[in-house]
């Protein structure tokens, strides 16, 4: 099975269903918040809406790819060090060649847009969409292409409920970017990107260099967008990363419009709830008259909901215009 189809509990006593259910809405959550924390913090700090961030996620799954299974590096080099070791070690080297593409693109692609109408910077995102996306098919030969992770299917069993290595990974790697973001955000740079966030005529006017914070945006907004591809592509929802791998970020839109297009918080929590709610769906909605596909649905009726009654989402700014 390929994609991120919610694993559905069935034939389960009420406690094993809901036990599965928080293990999977969990680590679906913790991939959506990933995604999504990848997003915003692109458009917090640039204004622009990055429609490659797809793309972007599912190129940064291939480099994990070509490094850990590919090459093995650094593996090789390492003989005798414990395989999981080795794939991080991969994956590191794979987040660092992100970052030099998300630094390349900002400075060739969204650095000579600046003061543009932002739907022109929008519709850049999109051909930078097709084009990574293309490119990143080539490279697989469209077929699933492996990322080599070391867990595969190992998984603690609880009673009827299993608890997969790769969802512990998977939360984990969400709440290490989240200790590393709020350590950043405290750090004299990361005052200087909310500064710019906040106002980029005044933070430039304090003396920040706003084209430097756009960079770091971009090559951190890069990295998330990878991680999230890399954990679209494990077991035991995925075999690796596809040609489908890049529409992964439609199905995390809905957590960052819930939290909030600004919003870093609001990127994390909305992660959680839209994978929460849509396993929840696949797990408890299964009337036959809603069809299989339901809880694909859900998240974008939550989002529909947040927008009509909060169009900013719920931790997002508030634009306040005159007319």
């Amino acid at each position: 099975m390929y994609g991120l189809e919610p694993v559905v509990a069935q034939a389960l006593s009420a406690g094993d269903r809901l036990l599965s259910t928080l293990i999977n809405g969990l680590a679906l959550g913790a991939v959506y918040s990933l995604l999504a924390l990848g997003f915003v913090i692109i458009f917090k700090a640039t204004q622009v809406v990055n429609f490659a961030h797809g793309a972007m996620a599912a190129l940064g799954a291939y480099f994990v790819s070509y490094f850990a299974v590919t090459l093995n590096v650094p593996g090789k080099w390492i003989p005798g060090a414990p395989l999981t070791l080795q794939w991080i070690l991969s994956a590191i080297i794979a987040m660092g060649v992100m970052a030099i593409f998300g630094l390349v693109v900002e400075r060739v692609a969204i650095r000579p847009m600046i003061g543009q109408p932002l739907f022109s910077v929008a519709m850049i995102t999109i051909g930078l969409e097709v084009i990574v996306r293309t490119t990143t098919n080539d490279l697989i030969e469209n077929t699933i292409r492996p990322v080599g992770d070391p867990w595969l299917f190992a998984a603690f069993q609880f009673g009827n409920v299993r608890l997969f290595h790769t969802q512990i990974a998977m939360v984990a790697a969400a709440i290490l970017a989240m200790g590393l973001l709020a350590i950043f955000f405290k750090s004299r740079t990361g005052i200087a990107m909310r500064a710019t966030a906040f106002d980029q005529e005044a933070a430039m006017a304090q003396g920040i260099r706003v084209g430097t914070v756009f960079a770091l945006a971009w090559v951190i907004g890069s990295i998330l967008a990878a991680v999230g591809g890399v954990f679209t592509s494990v077991a035991p929802r995925a075999a690796g990363v596809g040609p489908f791998t890049p529409f992964i970020v439609f199905r995390a839109f809905p957590a960052v419009i819930l939290g909030g297009l600004d919003s870093v918080i609001g990127a994390i929590i909305g992660g959680f709830v839209i994978g929460l709610a849509e396993v929840g769906a696949g797990n408890y909605l299964t009337f036959s008259w809603l069809g299989t596909g339901f809880s694909g649905v859900v998240p974008f009726i939550l989002m529909l909901v947040v927008l009509l009654i909060r169009p900013y989402g719920l931790f997002g700014t508030a634009e306040i215009r005159r007319v």
